[in-house]
């Protein structure tokens, strides 16, 4: 989105979309469902899935890792941007609330997923029991984060 972002005010400029987001609905309410989206995203828990990738050896992960965090925060500093704001959700200060105070309790169930994928993996996806732990992170993570993450 940032990439995109950067090519639209190239076209029509940086003033013509903070125009936009406060006077058309539509692209303000897309500028504020990425808002949210990027607030809800924990790049460190991130990373540990992209390693996920690289388990097999060809380097993916770390390859295309980088450039989502690039994005991200071309997208982050776009967003505040066009809203005005320093911080994302500076002006949805109940929702960023609840998302700092709710990460901690979602984040441990993201590192026992990451960790339940691992070992799952090493058995050739064939054991039943770390199965079901990982539809219950899933089932967590997705109930913690209101949405499926």
């Amino acid at each position: 989105m940032g990439t995109g972002l950067t090519e639209v005010m190239e076209e029509v400029g940086e003033d013509r979309l903070v125009e936009m987001t406060r006077r058309w609905r539509f692209f303000g309410n897309l500028i504020g469902d990425a808002e949210m989206v990027l607030a809800k995203a924990d790049l460190p828990i991130a990373r540990r899935y992209a390693e996920l990738a690289d388990d097999d050896g060809s380097g993916l992960g770390s390859e295309v890792f980088p450039l989502i965090e690039a994005e991200f925060a071309l997208t982050r500093e776009w967003v505040c941007r066009l809203k005005g704001i320093d911080e994302l959700l500076d002006g949805e200060p109940v929702l960023q609330r609840a998302i700092r105070l709710r990460n901690p309790y979602v984040d441990p169930m993201s590192l026992l997923q990451v960790d339940y994928l691992r070992r799952w993996r090493a058995t050739d996806r064939r054991d039943g029991e770390l199965e079901r732990a990982l539809v219950t992170t899933v089932k967590g993570i997705a109930q913690g984060m209101q949405n499926t993450g």
